[in-house]
């Protein structure tokens, strides 16, 4: 049984292809149109799923979208009611959109459906909820026969906040927290009034708050959060502006603060650093809150999670040290892109009546690594056709000169097998650096990156020896949890150090491996296994041979305002255009000193910065 799934129109579209209950293949469309965000139709997506099935869209059983338009536009209207005249303005914007396209998306959906196969049926296509699908991402390719599902994002149709709970085959929501009262909008409120984009910028103030002090967290709880002891809540809305205007927050919320809404790429101040550590503080307490009541209420010992809060690794850290479930399993694309999966999985096992087998390895997401793959010849050619001037190495050879490299202190781009789904690099598109250099975290970001000098980079760490450097046990292949670096290799910067990172007038510290390791002495890391990706791994093992040392920066493989790259020549351009100093695409070597500098002026004068 084959199903596909697509999220789109909101951001992050996206398609996913489910084999007999599995996933199979599955890519965000803004990797293919290089557009950040891309909310457009995801045809590229499609195309590239089918390719990888050798399937036609009419050979499969059914295509779903991930959310229901209906009853979202049931959401909208009734909104601009409640609030009304106040919601004129947004009703004015939305109304023509809705009434020209989403309304009748079922059409629109079938239309670019055929665009690609003309022969394909709109009678197989279906719709999922919206918090179905979230829910249905995490629990169906998670380890655990049953668990309980918790969903946490801005809103879907009419849900912000969902508890399912699975057992095989089956799950069913049994909660629902409905909007306006979101924890995901209340963190966007805090990431637009921190002068970040809201949907994209969450992980900046997250990133953040290490460097703050939750001064403001009571203010919150006590002006903007109505908090029960079960996690429940309600926000007081004369402080935003997201039901009747065009924007998060109002002036009433920004007076709460003392301070207007932060401007883009104005300075940051210790302001915006105590605010963004106040709102990590509130969220972590909704959310334990959350989770301790539930665990009581259902008695559950395992814990799937899904929706776009589900990214904030810190909570996600506190809720497993927690201890109130035995173990805890993040969908790795937990935001809308991932939505496309889970509809296609819901659809399988909840409509169709698919029967499911619980992954016996460390879950059923193949390490993220879902996307498309360029053979060795088909590499070549491509770079060829770019201008790249590379070398072939046998795979010893390839990991000794990628070694040798990172140790001189080079950023290495990192390009090889299956492309990541979701929103992190996990070993497959990915630049790479020693954790041990003190200037590391400072040259990738401005030098490589083009971007804050304040933000962490994440350890990626062979599976085996993961408590050797963590305060943490256990699988953590996704980045999607945050961990102290165990006391013994820890020790306080010289103020030389803290002069090389840009920060002298912080109090912070660091440790042996200071690129990773945030001021709090924290690490959002990624265990890499064998069984998922043996060259990775096999680098990992061969730089701990050369420097005793089994950890390596693993950051994604773009510059900002970029996608992720997809194809090599996504790589080598992305490497032409930054001060990234050697790229290895499979067994390819290629030496930033040996390219054509006419080539890397022009790819670094067409990089745009957002």
């Amino acid at each position: 049984m084959r199903i596909l799934g697509l999220s789109a129109y909101y951001h992050d579209s996206a398609a996913a292809l489910v084999v007999d209950g599995r996933p199979f293949a599955a890519a965000q469309e803004e990797r293919f149109t290089r557009v950040k965000h891309d909310a457009v139709f995801p045809a590229n997506a499609v195309r590239y799923c089918l390719a990888e099935a050798k399937a036609t869209l009419s050979e499969l059983d059914a295509v779903v979208f991930y959310e229901k338009p209906f009853l979202k536009f049931e959401r909208l209207l009734e909104t601009y009611l409640s609030v009304a005249p106040a919601g004129f303005r947004q009703f004015l914007t939305a109304m023509p959109l809705w009434l020209r396209e989403k309304l009748f998306q079922k059409r629109l959906l079938s239309d670019e459906l055929k665009a690609i196969d003309a022969g394909f049926d709109p009678a197989r296509l279906h719709f999922c909820e919206h918090h179905l699908s979230h829910a249905a991402s995490a629990f169906y390719p998670s380890p655990f026969e049953r668990a309980l599902v918790l969903t946490l994002d801005g809103v879907g149709e009419w849900p912000t906040t969902s508890v399912a709970l699975g057992n095989g085959a089956a799950l069913d929501i049994v909660k629902e927290l409905h909007f306006p009262h979101s924890l995901g909008l209340l963190y966007s409120a805090f990431t637009h009034y921190a002068g970040f984009k809201v949907n994209s910028g969450e992980y900046k103030l997250m990133g953040l708050a290490p460097y703050g002090a939750p001064r403001f967290a009571q203010t919150i709880l006590d002006r903007l959060v109505d908090l029960k002891e079960d996690g429940s809540f309600r926000l007081d809305q004369t402080y935003f502006d997201y039901m009747g205007g065009l924007t998060m927050i109002n002036p009433r919320f920004e007076a709460l603060f003392g301070e207007p809404a932060r401007s883009a790429e104005s300075p940051l101040r210790h302001f915006h650093m105590d605010i963004a550590a106040s709102i990590q503080a509130v969220t972590e307490e909704i959310v334990l809150r959350m989770t301790r009541a539930l665990s009581i209420e259902t008695g559950e010992r395992n814990l799937c999670l899904a929706g776009g809060v589900a990214l904030n690794c810190v909570a996600n850290g506190k809720i497993l040290r927690d201890g109130r479930f035995k173990d805890l399993w993040v969908q790795p694309a937990a935001g809308d892109a991932g939505g496309a999966l889970g509809a296609a999985l819901a659809t399988h096992h909840l409509q169709f009546g698919g029967a499911r087998e619980t992954p016996k390895t460390l879950d059923a997401m193949s390490g993220a690594y879902l996307g498309p793959a360029y053979g060795q010849s088909d590499a070549e050619a491509r770079l060829t056709a770019a201008g790249a001037v590379f070398e072939t190495l046998d795979e010893e050879e390839l990991l000794a000169r990628t070694v040798a490299a990172l140790g001189e202190g080079q950023a290495i781009g990192w390009f090889q097998g299956r492309m990541e789904f979701g929103p992190r690099s996990l070993g497959n598109r990915s630049i790479l650096g020693d954790p041990r250099s003190p200037v590391m975290q400072r040259t990738l970001n401005l030098r490589v990156k083009y971007r804050e000098s304040f933000r962490p980079f994440a350890p990626a760490v062979l599976a085996e020896d993961v408590s050797s450097w963590f305060e943490h046990e256990g699988p953590s292949p996704y980045m999607l949890f945050v961990a102290d670096v165990v006391e013994a290799r820890r020790h306080a910067m010289t103020s030389e150090e803290q002069g090389l990172f840009g920060i002298d007038k912080l109090n912070v510290v660091r440790s042996d491996i200071p690129a990773v390791t945030h001021v709090d002495y924290s690490a959002r890391l990624q265990t890499v296994h064998a069984e998922t990706n043996p060259r990775f791994h096999g680098l990992l093992r061969a730089f701990k041979a050369a420097t005793g040392c089994s950890v390596l920066i693993n950051t994604s493989f773009n510059v900002r305002g970029e996608p992720i790259v997809c194809a090599p020549e996504d790589a080598f351009r992305c490497f032409m255009g930054s001060d990234i100093e050697m790229l290895i695409v499979g067994d390819c070597l290629l030496r930033k000193e040996l390219q054509n500098p006419g080539l890397m002026h022009d790819y670094k004068s067409s990089f745009e910065l957002d």
